[in-house]
């Protein structure tokens, strides 16, 4: 079958490669793809937000599998779009419709419906310019920290965690008065801080049944020590040492069964990926976080851990047949390390020259934020690469990682040397 990934980043960099593993697959295209992609298919000049030209290159290449990779285009509509029309309805489209990919795109919206399927997550408030006020008066009994997340879209940055009152009320105001993230900022959400351990769990599911992927933990903030603002992610680690047996089973029973059943309950459609943020406080999982896509640089480490033929399994959610599939983990550990550029993630200069990517020998190395200058490989983002190593465990494959690491370079080069220190 003739597949499109849409997207760009480190994610669909590893997605493509392992679709393009699958026997099934006879032709990958990747818009807009990067520096990277082009090794596993054909990247191709498509805006992910014109739904119109995806149709009409769709049609022309025969393509059978559209595959979503980020969550704008699925909170955008595009399942809807697809599936509302005669000429593609035909399309396996490997995401959510617009009603379920709301689990991501609206913070207000998931929180609500954890609290209607009895899903654990964090006590909250939510606000917006119509009771400002009322917010501000609440920061100010509230305990600390305080955690304060844009409700909208805001690319892995809309989340600010203070102990300080007083940066929360500018935070705050700066968020709904001032637009610091746009529309996404408009609503926000004011959340009880849970200390605990982060996991990030993955579930592909067809509406009715689901099937586990390999777990997997990132690292937010840009300095060591979990220090500095938040990044859409500086590297990851699979397996996470803690999210089996006892643990793994409350996350089951307690937040994926729920979720899966709440949106069938609701009418919602749900063919795709669903992310689990969690927190594992006193081994009790909460939900921190849904996304209606798979995970930023946890991808990188998911995917090459995952035995399985990743279209076979969208097949299978596609025909409702996920109960009939047993997912193949490997044993084997898989760390990413991510390069980014200098003043990330604030402003960063792009079109830096890049070298000695061929001298990273036993890693995989997804592209990120890189294009192609003429025959050289060029930074054109703030994460500009993701090196993901195997090993017999974490600390052997994060060593083969920071490895290459040191070997590939860049004017300004960035990178955290302590991705897994708790491990």
């Amino acid at each position: 079958m003739n597949i499109l990934l849409l997207g760009s980043g480190g994610r669909e960099c590893a997605i493509a490669w392992k679709l393009a593993q699958s026997p099934l697959c006879s032709r990958l295209f990747i818009a807009p793809g990067n520096a990277g992609t082009r090794d596993h298919g054909t990247n191709v000049a498509l805006s992910l937000t014109d739904f119109k030209a995806i149709k009409d290159f769709c049609l022309a290449e025969n393509i059978s599998l559209l595959f979503p990779g980020g969550e704008d285009t699925l909170v955008a509509g595009i399942w809807d779009f697809f599936k509302n029309d005669k000429e593609l309805q035909h399309i396996i489209v490997a995401g959510p419709s617009k009603a379920g990919a709301q689990l991501e795109g609206s913070k207000a919206f998931s929180k609500k419906f954890m609290q209607r399927h009895g899903i654990p997550t964090a006590a909250y408030r939510e606000f917006d310019d119509s009771n400002f006020e009322e917010g501000l008066e609440y920061l100010e009994q509230h305990t600390t920290p305080i955690v304060l997340k844009a409700d909208g879209l805001a690319a892995g940055k809309g989340v600010v965690i203070t102990s300080d009152k007083e940066e929360a009320k500018a935070v705050f105001s700066a968020m709904i008065r001032e637009s610091r993230f746009g529309d996404a900022g408009k609503k926000v959400v004011v959340e009880q801080f849970l200390a605990g351990i982060e996991v990030s769990v993955f579930a592909l599911s067809d509406g009715r049944h689901y099937v586990l992927l390999p777990e997997a933990k990132d690292y937010k903030r840009v300095g060591e020590g979990d220090t500095g603002p938040n990044t859409g992610g500086m590297g990851a680690v699979s397996p996470v040492p803690f999210a089996r047996g006892a643990f793994m089973e409350k996350v089951i029973e307690r937040i994926v069964q729920p979720t899966v059943a709440g949106l069938a309950a609701e009418g919602i459609v749900y063919q795709g990926f669903i992310f689990f943020g969690l927190i594992n406080v006193a081994d009790e999982p909460y939900v921190i976080e849904y996304n209606c896509r798979m995970g930023d640089p946890e991808t990188e480490v998911v995917m090459p851990r995952l035995d399985s033929d990743l279209v076979d399994l969208i097949c299978a959610m596609n025909d409702n047949k996920l109960d009939q599939v047993k997912v193949q983990h490997s044993d084997k550990a898989a760390c990413t390390v991510m390069l980014v550029s200098e003043g990330y993630p604030g402003d960063y200069a792009k079109g830096k020259v890049m070298s000695g990517l061929d001298q990273a020998g036993g890693s995989l190395l997804f592209h990120a934020g890189t294009a192609l200058k003429e025959d050289e490989v060029v930074t054109s983002g703030g994460r500009v690469l993701a090196i993901t190593s195997y090993g017999t465990d974490l600390k052997e494959a994060l060593a083969q990682s920071y490895l290459n690491a040191g070997k590939i370079n860049f004017e300004g080069k960035q990178y955290r040397k302590d991705i897994g220190y708790e491990f």
